[in-house]
């Protein structure tokens, strides 16, 4: 038979999980591969990257999964059902497509955000008509949609790790963006008593001010409360600059709080934080590099 699409693995892949223990995705591979008969010739498959066919076809279905909030990630490599997941499967559906996971209230936030991110980085026309998209625009596409995916692993990642772990990885990205110099000049303190104040970090090389770090591992949203306190530590410190970076998101309170005094906060919720991480290469590595060219026409300008 064919080779399943991602999307015909969703509802498979889902019930094969069902029983919210722990799957690690290379078993999970192996278990769609048997289900659907695949032959050890379409196994072997790979696209012109060099990536196997099936596996990554089941990738991609665990990741639209993930965006529906019907499963989550646990630790490198493997991930279980969440409750949303058992709710739906209760149903008893025969079938599930992506376009059925859009609609789902995770899947539908995080399309809201990506789509405005691109239209603020691409400039686009709101409500513009939609075309038929070239081959470079589909190419566009589909590294966006690669780096979403990825994003979310990342926060998942994150979220795992202990808070003191997350404390240096903070250090470790802006040191990466240019701030402080060196790790050695950076410092993760992180200790009872810390007065709110996580880390501190030179603003450049010379060390002619200083940013104080608020690095918060949540879950749970992060509200003005946690802003305010924030505040007082760098008043405390007599700091006037600091970064609040949270796994979650800020409220709009928190959002739109201004301190009083001449206090400036950077807030960096959890999708920018795996951004930046993209960008920075902290935690990720490069797996794949494309040259996309176009005709030189100078070279063939004659006389």
């Amino acid at each position: 038979m064919a080779i399943p699409n991602s999307e015909e693995l969703l509802l498979p892949l889902l019930t094969i999980i069902q029983d919210e223990k722990e799957y690690f995705i290379g078993n999970v591979t192996s278990l769609l591969a048997k289900k659907f008969s695949l032959t050890e010739k379409e196994l072997a498959l790979v696209m012109q990257s060099g990536t196997k066919l099936f596996a990554n076809r089941v990738a991609w279905a665990k990741s639209y999964l993930v965006f529906a909030g019907y499963i989550a990630g646990t630790r490198r490599g493997y991930f279980k059902i969440t409750k949303e997941g058992i709710k739906f499967l209760s149903t008893k559906p025969s079938t599930l497509t992506i376009k059925e996971l859009r609609t789902t209230k995770k899947f539908d936030q995080l399309t809201q955000k990506w789509k405005a991110r691109r239209k603020e980085s691409n400039n686009e026309i709101q409500n513009e008509p939609e075309i038929q998209q070239n081959p470079t625009e589909l190419f566009e596409t589909s590294y966006q949609s690669i780096r979403q995916a990825l994003a979310q692993e990342i926060l998942a990642k994150v979220k795992s790790c202990s808070p003191q772990f997350f404390e240096q990885l903070v250090v470790d990205l802006l040191v990466k963006m240019g701030y402080g110099g060196t790790l050695r000049d950076a410092r993760a303190i992180g200790k009872s008593g810390d007065g709110g104040i996580d880390g501190i970090i030179k603003e450049d090389k010379l060390g002619l001010d200083v940013i104080y770090v608020q690095a918060k591992r949540w879950d749970n949203v992060v509200g003005r409360p946690e802003l305010q306190k924030f505040v007082g530590a760098l008043a405390g410190q007599g700091a006037k600059k600091g970064v609040f970076i949270t796994t979650s998101e800020f409220t709009n309170d928190a959002l739109n709080y201004q301190p009083r005094n001449d206090t400036k906060i950077i807030l960096i919720d959890g999708e920018q934080l795996a951004e930046y991480m993209m960008d920075y290469d902290v935690g990720v590595s490069k797996d794949k590099s494309y040259d996309l060219k176009k005709i030189d026409y100078d070279y063939f300008e004659e006389g």
